[in-house]
């Protein structure tokens, strides 16, 4: 028996075809998913091991290999060298690495970690040629998101890059990760959390935040996909007082844990094996 089409509502028909096409943009813009709300993280930029079976994200460097059966993000210092890194990028792109007075500018925070020089289009292409195939291997090995770390380099620049150039450079590095099929986190720099649709940006990784009160600007723009880090050598509150590190871990759970991933870390992210391993989740 020939089987009889069955005609659409006009206000049917109009949703299927805006769905459509929805979907056709989605495909066109490339496939990539979101790590878990709310799922438990380990950040392990210092070191690679073994996560608990309950870790759900694992946070890892661009040159470790990323973890089976969980969502990976990959570590791209992308807008600072790293300290491996650093005699050959002066060899190699010396002409990207900010200069004052003939002197490399560096992180003071970071002695050995170079500021890349985001301050025109010309150099942001440059850099772009260099950081676009990490991040390209990033999705070939395996990683479903990558996290460009130092967005707020701009504050430690002397005054030599602004908050526009590195939002110019994030958003190529954004739409590169997208055309990878990898999500992009924000790194940092919650003044921009506001412009994370124009940039490109999918989630947050904010460090810190319960320190600097500023986790309600991170959760304002994403929700329950912000993965808190505190760390556990932070002393002073925002206002200088002497506290216990610990106290900023117990005070973000008790605000957020219950919907939000909240982890507390050794500054240097060591492997348990190595003296001074911290870290907590809730």
């Amino acid at each position: 028996m020939r089987s009889r089409t069955r005609r659409l509502h006009p206000i049917a028909l109009a949703i299927a075809v805006l769905a459509a096409l929805l979907a056709a943009c989605s495909s066109a813009s490339g496939a990539y998913t979101l790590p878990p709300a709310n799922g438990q993280f380990d950040y392990q930029i210092g070191a690679a091991y073994t996560p608990v079976s309950t870790v759900r994200i694992v946070d890892r460097d661009r040159l470790a290999a990323p973890v089976s059966g969980k969502y990976n993000v990959c570590y791209v210092n992308a807008f600072q060298t790293q300290p491996d890194d650093a005699t050959w990028w002066t060899r190699n792109h010396s002409d990207l690495l900010l200069r004052k007075n003939g002197r490399y500018v560096i992180d003071p925070d970071w002695p050995d970690e170079y500021i890349l020089d985001t301050s025109t289009a010309a150099k942001r292409t440059s850099l772009l040629a260099i950081v676009g195939p990490w991040i390209d291997r990033c999705a070939s090995d395996g990683f479903q998101a990558v996290e460009p770390d130092n967005l707020d380099s701009w504050t430690r620049s002397r005054s030599l890059i602004t908050k526009a150039n590195n939002r110019a450079f994030a958003t190529l590095l954004a739409s590169r990760a997208h055309t990878a099929n990898l999500a992009i986190a924000q790194k940092n720099a919650v003044e921009l959390a506001s412009q994370k649709a124009s940039i490109g940006f999918d989630f947050a990784i904010a460090e810190e935040c319960e320190v600097w009160t500023e986790c309600g600007d991170y959760t304002d723009a994403y929700g329950n996909q912000v993965y808190e880090i505190e760390y556990n050598d932070n002393t002073e509150d925002a206002n200088g007082r002497t506290v216990l590190p610990i106290s900023f871990f117990r005070s973000a759970c008790t605000a957020r844990g219950a919907s939000i991933s909240i982890v507390y870390r050794d500054r240097d992210v060591v492997a348990p094996s190595t003296s001074g391993y911290e870290y907590q989740w809730c």
